[in-house]
């Protein structure tokens, strides 16, 4: 049972939880103090102890802890996480019946009300990813809630709640249901992916740039060369072959990317050998690139928010202007770069700037064609917009 204790919040924030904002974050609170122990339920009051929301406290990257309930009488119970997930289901329902696509998000944390919870699709499978212990102290009933609402092969999960969110290799991730057969093999618009569910923190692909890799199958990868950094497994190169590219070279520092690249090249029927797979850090790979004098068509950025190789650190919030700058001298005249970031704190309005001062400083003319951000499955709720942690940019560079 999940304790419950009363806070009280500092005047100025008032008006944001009454405006819905779900985030609880301790410097908006007077008596924070109170708080011991993460899966704490807290009725939030104000200075006259009038009750304003109900929430749970757990430590994440963004906070500490989410608004559940505006009503003071809500059990935060089985019948609550059932409710929100049945009109989760519901909000999908197009993808469930959607034979070419049997992979996507059908519960997006603070998005469909309940902060610091995913839970994905894949085929049968469900994935359950608590990302503080505060929402993992809920988690009998909220595997009860799900297990009522689907019909379910199997149920996996993944804790990411140390301080960084980083992914606890602490057990088995497999809950209930039956094992998975791995690979498994999911679909993405027809195209064809091997997921992993019980093999570390990442499963194979990235759901959330569904939208890009379409766009860039059905109206850019025709009889073009494409450059895919940061590749992981390869999903852009995959869609750059289907959709008609002479030649994809995908690069990426981590060592497994070549297999796994390998392996979906396969499983779509597409020739490995008629494509370059590299295993660089893509800081030194541009170097080379410059040297030699290679042009691509395509070229795709979608870099870690954070990264750390032997002899480069990078960041986007610093170093993104000078990824763009390597780019654009590796891209050919009236090529494309698709730009990317998957960095919250980053506004699509700073991100453009980053393109503008990229091409400014080189001296370079581009038009912006198609920008994206989440796709309607990684739902974002209207008073917390920094869910919206996706920010795509397709750039003409123009000649």
């Amino acid at each position: 049972m999940n304790h419950i204790i009363d806070l009280t919040i500092k005047p100025q924030y008032i008006k944001n939880y009454k405006n819905g904002y779900p985030l609880i974050s301790k410097e908006f609170i007077v008596d924070w103090d109170k708080l011991k122990t993460e899966g704490t339920i807290v009725n939030l009051l104000d200075d006259r102890k009038k009750f304003i929301a109900k929430g749970y406290y757990g430590i994440q990257n963004k906070g500490h802890g989410w608004i559940l309930s505006c009503n003071k009488e809500e059990k935060i119970d089985v019948a609550y996480f059932s409710k929100k997930i049945k009109a989760a289901l519901q909000y999908r329902n197009d993808l469930y019946n959607d034979k070419n696509t049997t992979a996507f998000r059908v519960f997006n944390g603070e998005g469909d009300g309940v902060g610091g919870l995913t839970i994905d699709y894949f085929d049968g499978f469900y994935l359950v990813t608590w990302y503080s212990l505060g929402i993992y102290a809920f988690r009998g009933v909220i595997l009860e809630a799900l297990k009522s609402q689907v019909a379910y092969k199997g149920i996996y999960q993944k804790k990411r709640f140390d301080a960084k969110g980083k992914y606890l290799d602490d057990s088995d991730d497999f809950v209930c249901g039956e094992r998975g057969e791995f690979p498994l093999v999911v679909k993405e618009n027809g195209a064809k992916f091997a997921i992993y569910l019980d093999d570390g923190p990442m499963v194979g692909v990235f759901l959330d740039q569904r939208e890009v890799r379409k766009k860039i199958r059905d109206c850019y990868a025709k009889g073009k060369t494409v450059l895919n950094t940061f590749s992981y497994t390869g999903a852009f190169s995959v869609f750059a072959a289907l959709g008609g590219a002479t030649k994809t070279t995908s690069v990426d520092l981590a060592k497994r990317s070549r297999s796994k690249t390998q392996e979906q090249f396969m499983l779509n029927n597409i020739d490995v050998n008629a494509h370059d797979i590299i295993v660089e850090d893509v800081f030194n790979y541009f170097k080379y690139a410059v040297k030699k004098e290679l042009l691509f068509d395509i070229v795709v950025l979608d870099p870690p928010s954070f990264a750390r190789s032997k002899k480069h650190t990078f960041s986007v919030a610093k170093d993104y202007v000078k990824l763009l700058k390597e780019a654009i001298q590796i891209t050919n005249k009236d090529g494309v770069i698709v730009a990317s970031t998957n960095y919250a704190n980053l506004k699509m309005g700073k991100f453009k700037e980053f393109i503008d001062k990229a091409f400014k400083e080189l001296g370079g003319k581009y038009k912006i064609e198609h920008t994206f951000s989440l796709p309607k499955d990684f739902r974002v709720m209207e008073k917390f917009k920094e869910g919206d942690y996706l920010k795509v940019v397709f750039i003409r560079k123009v000649v």
